[in-house]
């Protein structure tokens, strides 16, 4: 399959890179430390989310800057080692101008560019939790991609995996690509549905990007 675009829109965990194990490794002891019940914690999704609201699902207000702050300093301390680069990733970042892909992420700015620097991607447009009031599966990440490019939000392609993420490309109005890295593919609704990035391919041109998938 075939999809024309201005510009890709790349989720980041689960997408670019896996660092799941380490997610969950550094919630479980923070949720451990906040005291919170494990089948109260087994509740709540971890995936794709903004970490102040799965605070907000496990805490009151009054205990949520300071929990914050603590997953920030787990999570951060957890980088080396606990991040991975998914196929196909690194080889369709290298073909991109940097004004044709932005990273669009649920993670704050300072740990996304961590596990970034992690695998050696540095994008030029990185839209983290920080930049944003409302996360997936609200449209505002994507949308604001698409702006920062200073491109069409019809003309966006946003490369996800999970299911939140794909309900805000829909939203912004863009075509979605689903990767089956985290969710099973029937929970996955999209344009299209791959394995991983290394089903897809992009050739440049002056005019955008044409974007083969292979499913």
């Amino acid at each position: 399959m075939k999809i024309s675009a201005d510009a890709l829109l790349f989720d980041n965990d689960g997408t670019l890179v896996s660092s799941l194990d380490s997610v969950l490794r550094c919630w479980t002891r923070w949720a451990q430390e906040q005291g919170i019940a494990a089948e109260d914690f087994a509740r709540v999704e971890l995936h794709g989310r903004p970490a102040d609201d799965i605070i907000a699902d496990l805490l009151p207000a009054d205990r949520a800057p300071r929990a914050r702050a603590r997953i920030d300093e787990l999570e951060l301390e957890d980088v080396p080692g606990g991040v991975k680069l998914l196929p196909g990733a690194a080889e369709l970042l290298a073909g991109l101008p940097a004004g044709r892909w932005a990273v669009v992420t649920s993670a704050n700015r300072e740990l996304a560019e961590a596990r970034l620097a992690e695998v050696a991607i540095r994008p030029g447009t990185l839209i983290s939790a920080d930049d944003i009031t409302r996360g997936k599966p609200h449209p505002e990440p994507f949308l604001l991609a698409a702006e920062r490019l200073g491109v069409d939000p019809a003309r966006c392609v946003v490369f996800e995996d999970a299911p939140a993420g794909l309900a805000a490309g829909r939203a912004a109005g863009m075509r979605t690509v689903a990767l089956a890295t985290t969710t099973d593919r029937a929970e996955l609704v999209a344009d299209v549905v791959v394995e991983d990035l290394s089903a897809v391919s992009a050739q440049v041109s002056a005019g955008g990007v044409e974007i083969t998938c292979r499913v």
